[in-house]
């Protein structure tokens, strides 16, 4: 896609080439959108999204996809081979684990102060 052309008069434009974004490389890419964003009856949700996390299987960037889905915090679809359910999973107990690194961390501050106050 072109870059946009307001360069302004100190500007030159961008003309060094770029990587391609991960998602090119996709599995994916050429599937139909709604097999990821399945709708309908449960037997279909469940068939579609099991189809649909086999595609990520096999993707050679479904961890770019999974960070990127965990990141946006994305409500909606399976990406990167996880479900709403599972992300949400990995994000509570990310929020656990950071809960504990910072309690944990309030604790030996209040160690160094009670020693250095010893």
């Amino acid at each position: 896609m072109p870059r946009p052309t307001h360069y302004g008069p100190h500007r030159s434009p961008d003309t060094l080439a770029r990587r391609a974004h991960w998602d090119q490389r996709a599995a994916c890419r050429y599937a139909d959108p709604a097999l990821f964003f399945p709708e309908g009856l449960e037997a279909e949700v469940v068939s579609k999204t099991a189809h649909a996390k086999a595609i990520c299987r096999r993707c050679p960037v479904s961890g770019n996809c999974q960070i990127e889905a965990l990141e946006r915090r994305e409500p909606f679809g399976v990406w990167g081979g996880l479900d709403l359910h599972e992300r949400k999973a990995i994000l509570r107990r990310a929020a656990q684990l950071a809960a504990a690194r910072a309690a944990e961390a309030r604790e030996a501050a209040d160690v160094c102060a009670e020693e250095s106050a010893a």
